[in-house]
């Protein structure tokens, strides 16, 4: 029998992950400790994401990753021991809790301490990432547990005093601390060193933003719920998943209410006749170009003659931007469909354009002929991009008129991980290949190397989409950047996107020759230890690359002749 390499092993455990992932949903529900949330774990364990580091080492928790999931999910999810995913949601009038975890745009009710219910607006990939993220937290409950379980008397004496800090925990300070911290990390198997910067950091973004319990909570409530589990089998920590869900799967209920949303938006303000240029893209790069020097301007402030330097001196002022933006064609739409994605909406002929940055040129006559309008959608979320492009492309019935917009060109600028450089480079997508099927589609990208300025490092070529930033594999992404394929980094949208925009051309809802543009900026390059998405946030590293791929959008845009 032949023996897999290490890619191919990984690759059948992410292939199995998703298997088993899309038959839970169909079954209703299961326990991640019982027979088959044990063979998730095993498939999460095989393929070892880079993002979750020493998680396979039965010896030690993983506390980077710890950081990074308690960041993406809601406050109090390492109490619960029954969580519900649903895609309807009836909680509005509820006493129930909304809870928005701190970097993920997810709703979530608190329906009880230990009841937690999650609403699906995204698609699979969301409930892939909560999937993975639930399996990660047991399996270091279980590490937990291995290491406060004392066969003599039950639990030990890190227990006791962990515990002890619990109750206590508002009165600690300075020596008493640092003790309770050295015993904690007996606990976690962690340097004390190690405890310490990831107390710090969750202990940072509970007091600004009560985004989490706190480390010595966290860790506490998940060594409690495991032992319960251990003693009470109505403990266990169960998964459902409604009938709700189960129907909405593929049936794209809040991307067609949100398209349908914006398109009657874009009637009511006159557009439905206008050329319209899809962005998917922050909320504040186009609006801030395009409009942060007339602000600054407005308000009697410097205008620095570096694009990058205005950037930074704009941050924090969004308000005023915004504000002075909707002066000059600017609309901001927000969404209410429940699908968190938000849209700027900008009438290119009522930009001021004599205040417009000077290192922005832009072709007034072609504004001024052509009256183009930008449509700028916020960053989708994997699959959910497939749906949101796929139901705003195509026509629609508004008033008893079938309407078909002009779309003429879609524009993607992303964040992703890359495979030959580091962060704060740039990558071209020459084609999207999706992990885990055979669905690979050739990207015509209207963007080239020579399109940027030379200070920045550019890469050209294909780009992976894979199911989630949490199933990212070393010795996956090796073999797709060293092998024949040549990847050059890894994402979750743009397959998605070309997927429906090829679908749109095959159905005549948009032209064979529309422009595409693929643009990405390095978050992370999970091929290198302490680059990974887990490491932290790029900061203001990320400013040049993001506002530079924005530049030469608008100047593609606004500059394009036949």
């Amino acid at each position: 029998m032949q023996e897999l390499s290490k890619s191919q092993k990984a690759r059948n455990a992410i292939r199995t992950f998703k298997i088993l992932a899309d038959a839970l949903t169909l079954q209703g529900a299961y326990k991640p400790s019982g027979k088959t949330g044990e063979k998730l774990a095993e498939s999460l364990k095989m393929f070892s994401p880079e993002i979750y580091g020493s998680m396979a080492d039965p010896r030690i928790v993983e506390l980077k990753g710890l950081e990074y999931v308690i960041d993406r999910m809601p406050r109090g999810i390492e109490k619960c021991n029954r969580i519900i995913l649903t895609a309807q949601e009836d909680f509005q009038d509820t006493s129930f809790e909304e809870i928005i975890p701190l970097k993920r745009r997810r709703v979530s009710y608190a329906v009880s301490e230990k009841e937690m219910c999650f609403v699906i607006t995204h698609g699979q990939s969301e409930i892939y990432d909560i999937l993975t993220h639930i399996t990660f937290l047991t399996i270091e409950s279980q590490k937990i547990f291995q290491q406060i379980s004392n066969r003599v008397d039950g639990t030990s004496t890190e227990w006791i005093e962990l515990e002890r800090t619990i109750d206590r925990e508002a009165e600690i300070k300075d020596d008493e601390l640092d003790q309770a911290l050295w015993n904690l990390s007996i606990i976690l198997g962690r340097t004390y060193k190690e405890t310490r910067n990831t107390y710090d950091y969750l202990d940072g973004n509970r007091r600004l933003h009560n985004s989490n319990s706190g480390l010595f909570n966290i860790v506490h409530a998940l060594g409690k719920r495991m032992i319960e589990e251990q003693t009470l089998a109505r403990e266990e920590l169960t998964i459902y998943f409604t009938p709700s869900l189960q129907e909405m799967i593929g049936h794209h209920k809040y991307a067609s209410l949100w398209a349908s949303s914006i398109k009657e938006k874009l009637y009511d303000l006159g557009f439905q006749d206008r050329p319209l240029h899809v962005i998917s893209a922050n909320m504040h790069s186009v609006r801030n170009i395009i409009y942060g020097s007339g602000m600054l301007l407005a308000n009697g402030e410097p205008v620095p003659d570096d694009l990058y330097a205005m950037v930074g001196q704009l941050r924090s002022q969004g308000r005023k931007i915004s504000e002075y933006a909707e002066k000059f064609g600017y609309t901001f739409h927000k969404d209410s469909s429940g699908s968190n994605i938000d849209v700027n909406i900008i009438d290119t002929i009522r930009i001021d354009t004599a205040t417009l940055h000077p290192s922005l040129h832009f072709n007034l006559e072609l504004i001024k002929a052509q009256q183009p309008v930008l449509v700028v959608m916020d960053y989708a979320f994997g699959t959910q991009a497939f749906e949101l492009m796929d139901e705003l492309l195509c026509p629609c019935q508004i008033q008893d008129k079938v309407i078909s917009f002009s779309i003429e060109s879609i524009s993607v600028m992303g964040k992703a991980g890359i495979l030959p450089g580091k962060k704060g480079d740039i990558m071209l997508a020459t084609a999207h290949v999706m992990e885990g099927t055979p669905h690979n589609y050739i990207v015509n990208n209207d963007l080239s190397v020579g399109d940027f300025d030379p200070g920045v490092n550019v890469y050209c070529g294909p780009m992976v989409t894979v199911l989630g930033t949490s199933l990212q594999n070393r010795d996956v992404l090796e073999r797709f950047h060293s092998s024949s394929w040549k990847a050059v980094g890894l994402e979750m949208e743009g397959g998605h996107y070309q997927r429906a925009i090829s679908a749109a051309i095959i159905q005549g809802h948009i032209p064979m020759d529309m422009k595409t543009r693929y643009a990405y900026y390095a978050s992370d390059n999970p091929l290198q230890s302490g680059q990974t998405l887990a490491s932290g946030p790029m900061g203001e590293e990320g400013i040049v690359p993001t506002y530079m791929i924005t530049k030469v959008i608008l100047h593609k845009i606004l500059n394009y002749q036949e």
